[in-house]
């Protein structure tokens, strides 16, 4: 068959005119660099031999090098970068653990084989024995709705140090690593590496007040939001038993929200500090008893951040969209939203009574801008006044701002 190929008619032109291509070449660059060369003529079967005159570079018929070799779809779960890493942290153990409703996921850089346990009691207390042993620099854990609560709880009562991360931020991690599949060891093995590279933000811990007035406020939220469900059916209801149910139901969920109210007052006031700045908050015009509470639960860091960082982790704090010579509108993107959503409203009634919001937001207005930049605008300015009220411990009339306006 191969004989056939080789006396065909069709295919032998073409073999001819390569070599000829390549003997011409070869010709060209000779005239330039040393004159004529003369030139033997050889049988069309004969293998054109490079020389010193050919050209180094290759054409993309004749590749010089073997093209990259692609990684395949079984070895998604390596992680491998390239990074300058210095002796402490070659000695430094970070742990990473995904979390599941029946078990727990642990990958730790000492070790390169992922370590399953039940994540109940008995399985977070060995746990923790070894990773006393261990003595790590970073724990990275997952939120997961609450499942991982347990867990860092416990990690925290024995002094380990835990950082709960956003499950976006560490899933466009992996992606950008190029790890496009997805099981739970190789989440435990991406948040190992998460912890080495992005450093990210221990978690402190929180007194048991604290933590009580978190979930009090998170209750509330969720019945709040039941209740907004349930209101809307009941406009859209004409049935008579229908009605009377749903009526029924608005009436338990009131009394609950109202009973919720009394106990995070109380939980507030059982507590010094948090009664402290809960006064501090309140002094301000247009920050009620739901704003305070919900930032004295849900946002720790009032007051112990900048104007910036406690605008970005509320979710107000403008993000550029620039690309060269392009120039994209600016918005404000990520952060708390539970905080935001309360802020907002919040905002909304400090413009109308809270003189310092109110002017601000008029100079705004009359420069052009739209109401919702307004808002958000205002919304970042009593943000970042509050910040500074309990970061100098302040009320609101001992402001300067307050006492200039």
């Amino acid at each position: 068959m191969f004989k056939k190929m080789a006396n065909h008619p069709s295919i032998e032109p073409r073999i001819r005119c390569r070599v000829g291509g390549t003997t011409s070449a070869a010709r060209s660059h000779a005239d330039a660099a040393t004159g004529p060369r003369p030139i033997a003529f050889r049988p069309s079967t004969a293998v054109a031999k490079l020389g010193p005159s050919r050209s180094r570079v290759g054409s993309p018929e004749q590749p010089i090098e073997l093209p990259p070799r692609w990684g395949r779809s079984h070895s998604q779960e390596r992680v491998s970068v390239t990074t300058t890493v210095t002796v402490a942290e070659q000695r430094a153990v970070f742990v990473g653990i995904d979390v599941a409703k029946t078990h727990l996921d642990v990958a730790g850089s000492n070790d390169t084989i992922v370590r399953r346990v039940s994540n109940d009691p008995a399985g977070i207390r060995d746990l923790l024995a070894t990773l006393k042993a261990a003595a790590p620099s970073v724990i990275v854990v997952e939120a997961t709705g609450g499942l991982e609560r347990p867990l860092v709880e416990a990690l925290l009562a024995a002094a380990l140090p835990v950082a709960l991360v956003n499950p976006g931020h560490v899933r466009h991690f992996a992606i950008g690593l190029g790890i496009l599949a997805k099981t739970d060891a190789i989440d435990a093995r991406v948040l190992r590496t998460f912890a080495r590279l992005a450093a990210p933000r221990l978690l402190a811990k929180r007194s048991a007040s604290r933590a009580e007035l978190e979930a009090l406020v998170t209750c509330r939220r969720q019945l709040l939001q039941t209740r907004t469900e349930q209101s809307n059916r009941l406009q859209t209801t004409t049935s008579t038993p229908a009605r009377k149910a749903l009526q029924t139901v608005l009436a338990t969920l009131d009394k609950q929200i109202a009973k919720l109210d009394a106990q995070i007052t109380q939980c507030i006031a059982s507590d010094e500090d948090m009664s402290h700045h809960d006064q501090l908050l309140q002094s301000v015009p247009g920050v009620g008893p739901v704003l305070s509470a919900t930032l004295l639960a849900e946002l720790g860091e009032l007051g112990k951040s900048d104007r910036r960082q406690i605008s970005a982790l509320a979710g107000v704090a403008p993000f550029n969209r620039d690309s060269g010579r392009f120039r994209g509108k600016r918005a404000i993107r990520g952060g708390r939203a539970t905080v935001r959503r309360v802020l907002y409203m919040a905002t909304v009634a400090a413009i109308r009574c809270n003189p310092v919001i109110k002017t601000f937001a008029q100079r705004l207005e009359q420069t052009g801008k739209l109401p919702k930049v307004i808002i958000v605008a205002c919304m970042r300015k009593l943000l970042a006044i509050l910040n500074i009220m309990l970061r100098e411990n302040l009320a609101w009339h001992q402001l300067n701002l307050v006492k200039n306006a």
